[in-house]
């Protein structure tokens, strides 16, 4: 199956090829302003040397070790958060042991790029995580923060801000960096895949809420703390987020493990010769790939991903497979029974309900179907008729599901499906 070939034709291939080229000129954009602001950074601090060295060294080496504990799972947004609030606590941080700093905003950005870079020098060498991003970001929200906080400091403007008030100001800066940290991610990730924005927006403030809150109340309580006792407070202050940092990972393991399981099981069904290999974990991707495409949150994704790869479970029950596990041509009633059938075993797994609902729901009429049933029917529809229709496969069937988009598919979903396909470089898993 040619799953890039363009539905439309080249001039719509075309215009893709011209929309993901702009993609990546924005987000080089955005890492050559980052380059240069990090080169600047460092030539001032070199001219002009370190101001409170003591102090620069320690937020140096807590920013280094955070980055060094870093982890590449997809499971969690911030992938350092102790080098993430080392590196906000330096950027707001106005006394040291009852004494007034002097560092400013290109000092902050220096310090925090140099400490990034040599923590990051493992990851990099074992080719570990999108590591030019992930220090894009840093760099930029910590200067947003200085830029906020370091000038007006400097020039006596919070002396009379005094304890609640100075702590309240803190956690303002900090919230406001970590929406601005939001943004950023989802603008880098909507110019890198050209999901829609809104959506990506939308899930990262909701991972503000998870390690998002513990890196900004630890970098406040960072600054804060050693602007009473001194740099001991950063040791103390770091053990609770990395035992955070610890439990996520673990729960993150977690569903990693949960997900293996829900692909074993769907497996099930290639291995007992009802579908051809690797069907499902084609119409997972296709269905991620159009449920981005359309919007959907995480938790909707999640569920959809599941639902896709264990759509066909329900064939286990039939006496005569289904030639090549196409279940398009059959009868409604057939569809149906074999719907019902995957949704009753799916429940038996002790998967969540929804994805059992999604399965279930298959053979409905669209209208009647959650948003996820209809994106799961249309891609499994559309791969079990590429695949019959050999070399001509993706447009045959792209033409044959909006033939059908009276009853049986959602026109909006088929159309995203298109677009989908239309991308360049878009693989699939083989049949194998």
């Amino acid at each position: 199956m040619s799953s890039a070939a363009s539905p439309r034709g080249l001039p719509a291939r075309s215009a893709r090829f011209r929309l993901a080229a702009r993609a990546p000129g924005i987000l080089t954009s955005v890492r050559a302003f980052t380059l240069l602001l990090t080169l600047l950074a460092l030539a001032d601090t070199l001219w002009h040397g370190l101001d409170e060295r003591g102090t620069a060294l320690a937020f140096g080496l807590l920013i280094a070790l955070g980055e060094l504990t870093r982890w590449s799972g997809a499971e969690e947004r911030e992938s350092a958060p102790l080098g993430a609030a080392g590196a906000l606590s330096y950027a707001l941080l106005g006394e040291s042991a009852g004494q007034p700093t002097h560092h400013g905003v290109l000092q902050v950005v220096a310090v925090v790029a140099a400490a990034a870079l040599l923590g990051c020098v493992p990851h990099v060498a074992g080719g570990r995580g999108p590591t030019v991003d992930h220090l894009t970001r840093r760099v930029l929200t910590v200067a947003f923060a200085a830029v906020c906080f370091q000038p007006l400091y400097n020039e006596g403007r919070f002396q009379e801000w005094g304890g609640p008030a100075y702590a309240l100001l803190v956690v303002t800066l900090l919230m406001l960096t970590a929406l601005c940290d939001a943004v950023l991610a989802a603008a880098m990730a909507h110019a890198r895949t050209r999901w829609p924005f809104g959506p990506l927006l939308r899930d990262e403030l909701r991972a503000l809420l998870g390690i998002g809150s513990a890196v900004c109340a630890t970098g406040a309580v960072m600054s804060l703390a050693v602007a009473v006792v001194g740099l001991w407070a950063l040791p103390v202050f770091s053990l609770p987020l990395l035992l955070t940092q610890l439990s996520f990972r673990r729960y993150a393991a977690v569903r990693v493990t949960y997900r293996q399981t829900i692909a074993s099981l769907a497996r099930a069904t290639e291995i007992a010769g009802y579908t051809p290999a690797g069907h499902a974990r084609r119409v997972a991707v296709l269905s991620g790939e159009v449920g981005r495409e359309l919007g959907l949150s995480e938790p909707d994704l999640t569920v959809l991903e599941y639902a896709a790869l264990m759509h066909d479970i329900g064939q286990l029950s039939l006496v005569d497979p289904v030639p090549a596990g196409a279940t398009s041509p059959l009868s409604a009633d057939e569809q149906r029974r074999i719907a019902l059938l995957g949704g009753a075993v799916v429940r038996q797994t002790g998967v969540d309900a929804e994805v059992a609902v999604v399965v279930e729901r298959q053979a409905d009429p669209y209208r009647e179907q959650p948003v996820t049933a209809r994106i799961v029917r249309v891609v499994n529809a559309y791969e079990e008729m590429a695949r019959e229709a050999g070399p001509g496969g993706p447009l045959t069937a792209l033409e044959r599901l909006r033939l059908g988009t009276a009853r049986d598919y959602q026109p909006e979903v088929v159309e995203s499906l298109a677009r989908v396909l239309s991308r360049p470089g878009l693989t699939l898993p083989s049949a194998g």
